[in-house]
């Protein structure tokens, strides 16, 4: 039982390590004030942490954190709804099913550029999911500032093609991606050239 719980602390480090930050601005999009984002980032690590044991499927991690994620924002305005409105940008079903479609993207997204060769996959992650500037990323890796902005630009290009060539999007009237489906399962496997 110990080693389980010292299992599950490891776990829910990690999620935290990887997720907090992205979950911080996920929240303080949809809220008025840091205060409150922190408070309702706590409630979902403590679901996360609660419900960690139920998630069969590890491959829908960050999906499944998302969704807790969204059901707290979702329950602070339940509990607050006496005294405020829900804001425009949380209150529409449109809204949350483009989020949906964000997050189940997202996890194809991810296996995609974890299938690229090592420097694009650096690229992308430092400057995608981490948040470097193409500047940071060239001061970091010892690049030209073009030699960087190529790189990223190649790592983009290529997790295009690997989408395109194994995802059918539909597009409403603005070009705004309303639905996907895979209709292949090349997605993470596709070689592309170099």
């Amino acid at each position: 039982m110990k080693r389980n719980a010292a299992a599950m602390t490891v776990a829910l480090e990690s999620v935290w390590d990887q997720f907090s930050d992205r979950l911080r601005s996920f929240i303080r999009a949809r809220v008025a004030d840091e205060e409150t984002a922190e408070d309702i980032l706590q409630e979902a690590f403590l679901r996360i942490h609660a419900k960690m044991g139920t998630l069969r499927d590890m491959g829908k991690l960050e999906s499944w954190i998302y969704q807790i994620t969204r059901n707290a924002i979702i329950d602070h305005y339940r509990s607050h709804r006496a005294t405020r409105e829900l804001p425009d940008t949380l209150g529409l079903w449109e809204d949350a099913y483009e989020e949906d479609l964000v997050t189940r993207l997202a996890s194809d997204v991810r296996e995609m550029v974890e299938a690229l060769p090592e420097p694009y996959r650096e690229a992308f992650v430092l400057t995608s999911y981490e948040g470097l500037s193409q500047k940071e990323l060239a001061k970091r890796l010892g690049l030209s500032y073009s030699g960087a902005k190529s790189r990223v630009q190649r790592a983009r290009e290529r997790v295009k093609d690997m989408l395109m060539t194994c995802c059918h999007f539909e597009f409403d009237r603005r070009g705004t991606v309303i639905d996907y489906y895979d209709h292949c399962c090349c997605c993470a496997t596709e070689s592309h050239p170099g």
